[in-house]
């Protein structure tokens, strides 16, 4: 019982450390884009990424060593559910992971870089489009943890 709390409770602080760092993302790219504000989207980036793979791994060992049991999550049409838009918000945050690497390269290369407005309008998209399917991954544990929906 106590590594089954020990688990959800690491695993629900992981979710609010991604969406955190996710919503810190999205505020950032509102404002205009310095020096400063690339190496913060950089170092946020990078806690996000950190935060997703051990929410990926936290929630398998929850499948596996959770009190539910695996034949719960594996037979819960919103525990597939969930993982789809795991993986959907996984997709989307390549391009801005990319990007990010790329701005703080140029800006290394050259002090005075600011990345193109256009494109810091599309991160700002795909991020707000992550955040939708993060809350939607939350609507889905909710019914996956009453198993037959809401």
């Amino acid at each position: 019982m106590l590594t089954d709390l020990l688990l959800a409770a690491v695993h629900h602080l992981l979710l609010f450390a991604l969406i955190a760092m996710l919503a810190a993302e999205a505020v950032l790219l509102r404002g205009p884009i310095d020096a400063a504000a690339l190496r913060r989207l950089a170092g946020l980036d990078a806690g996000y990424g950190m935060s997703a793979v051990l929410l990926l791994v936290v929630g398998a060992l929850r499948v596996v060593y959770g009190v539910k049991g695996h034949a719960f999550y594996l037979h819960n049409p919103w525990f597939h559910a969930k993982l789809g838009l795991f993986v959907l918000v996984a997709l989307l945050s390549i391009l801005p992971t990319v990007r990010f690497l790329r701005w703080r390269r140029a800006l290394k290369a050259d002090p005075g870089f600011l990345p193109d407005p256009r494109q810091v309008g599309a991160l700002r998209l795909l991020i707000r489009l992550e955040l939708l399917a993060v809350a939607a991954i939350l609507v889905c544990a909710a019914a996956m943890a009453r198993y037959g929906g809401f």
